[in-house]
């Protein structure tokens, strides 16, 4: 009985010893599942389009409780069950592709009684690396705006596992405020995408 007490005890101490510090850094890579679409005035596509994100991310503290977080994310978008339109006036379904690198820069506020649940919000800019439809395999990049800029939002958990490595559960959104299309005379269309991400913590 003695020992099991001593094994609760240590491990109580070991996670309330990982809370973070002012002057911390953390390096994280993640990845994780997307479900994007896009909006247009008050409506919302329903055909989402599957996709994946890679995500590598830097996290300076101020507190306990506040730091900055910075990532840079190889982000898939866009949007299924689409229509590509023809001069003719045909309109033809097609699935439409938008591949970012992601930029966010996030407020973090981390709460619990270790600090290791957190809630991010803050600003992002994409930077456009490819866009197609899939009907016609037409390369949309030269219509495309090269920059999605929007919000972002997440809220997540960070389990420790060792001194320094601990393992990240997230869920994330991002809702853009810029048109995705260059020159569009209609509503905006502007990007939105949730994530599930899983990923690694490393204090330095």
């Amino acid at each position: 009985m003695k020992k099991l007490f001593a094994m609760l005890l240590c491990g109580a101490t070991y996670l309330t010893a990982s809370s973070q510090e002012k002057g911390d850094f953390e390096l994280g890579i993640n990845s994780g599942l997307n479900l994007a679409t896009v909006t247009s005035g008050s409506n919302t596509n329903t055909e989402y389009r599957t996709g994946v994100n890679v995500t590598v991310s830097g996290d300076y503290f101020f507190s306990d409780r506040w730091s900055i977080k910075a990532k840079a994310a190889y982000d898939q978008k866009g949007w299924n069950n689409g229509y590509i339109s023809f001069d003719n006036g045909e309109a033809v379904p097609t699935n439409y592709q938008f591949d970012y690198l992601t930029v966010p820069v996030m407020a973090n506020w981390h709460f619990g009684k270790t600090r290791n649940w957190y809630l991010n919000f803050g600003p992002y800019a994409g930077f456009l690396l490819s866009s197609k439809e899939t009907a016609m395999g037409t390369d949309l990049k030269e219509i495309s705006q090269s920059v999605d800029a929007g919000l972002a939002l997440g809220i997540g958990v960070k389990i420790p596992v060792g001194s320094r490595v601990k393992i990240l559960l997230e869920t994330d959104g991002q809702a853009g405020l810029t048109d995705v299309f260059k020159d569009n005379q209609g509503n905006k269309i502007q990007n939105s995408r949730s994530s599930l991400n899983v990923g690694l913590v490393f204090g330095l």
